[in-house]
C-alpha cells in the first residue's frame, strides 16, 4: 500500500469529515476543521492513499508544548501501521516546530491506542474523569518528552 503523509489542505476537508464521521461518536464538524487551518497555533497532517485522505492527525502548539487534538484513520484502513506511521510523522513535525512536550488524551478503553502511544514513549500521567461523552467514559491523559529525538 503505497501512503504519502503530507500537511492538510482546504481541498482535504471533505474527505476528513469522512474519516471524523467513521472514528468519533462526538465528530467535530466541516466548519471545526477550516477554522483548524486558518489557526496559526494548529498543525495538521493526513494521510493520502491513491488520491483521497484515509487518516488525519492534527495538534495545537502551545508555547514549547503540543497538545495532540486528535488522530483517526478510517476503519477499513487500520490494523496495518498507518496510525504508527503518522505519529511518528507528528512527533518530526513537532520536533521541527520547536515543540519539546506531547500531551493527548485517549479513551480508556481504546487499548489498541493506549498500546500504540505507549510504543512511542508517551506515559500514562493520569485521568480526566468523564472527560468523553456519548458514551461517557474516562480519559488517559498521556505526555511524551521529545528531547534529543531529531538525533
Amino acid at each position: 500500500m503505497k501512503i504519502i503523509i503530507r500537511p492538510m489542505e482546504q481541498g482535504d476537508i471533505d474527505d476528513i469529515v469522512k474519516v471524523e464521521n467513521n472514528s468519533f461518536s462526538t465528530p467535530w464538524s466541516r466548519e471545526a476543521f477550516t477554522k483548524e487551518l486558518s489557526n496559526p497555533m494548529a498543525l495538521y497532517l493526513c494521510v493520502v492513499y491513491e488520491e483521497h485522505v484515509i487518516g488525519y492527525a492534527g495538534l495545537w502548539k502551545i508555547y514549547d508544548e503540543g497538545h495532540i487534538t486528535n488522530v483517526a484513520i478510517l476503519s477499513t484502513f487500520r490494523g496495518h501501521g498507518i496510525s504508527k506511521l503518522l505519529m511518528k510523522d507528528m512527533i518530526e513535525m513537532s520536533i521541527e516546530n520547536n515543540i519539546n512536550r506531547l500531551t493527548l488524551e485517549v479513551r480508556e478503553s481504546n487499548l489498541v491506542a493506549l498500546n500504540l502511544y505507549t510504543k512511542l514513549g508517551f506515559e500514562n500521567c493520569g485521568k480526566r474523569p468523564k472527560y468523553y461523552s456519548n458514551p461517557t467514559e474516562d480519559a488517559i491523559i498521556m505526555w511524551k518528552e521529545l528531547g534529543n529525538e531529531a538525533s
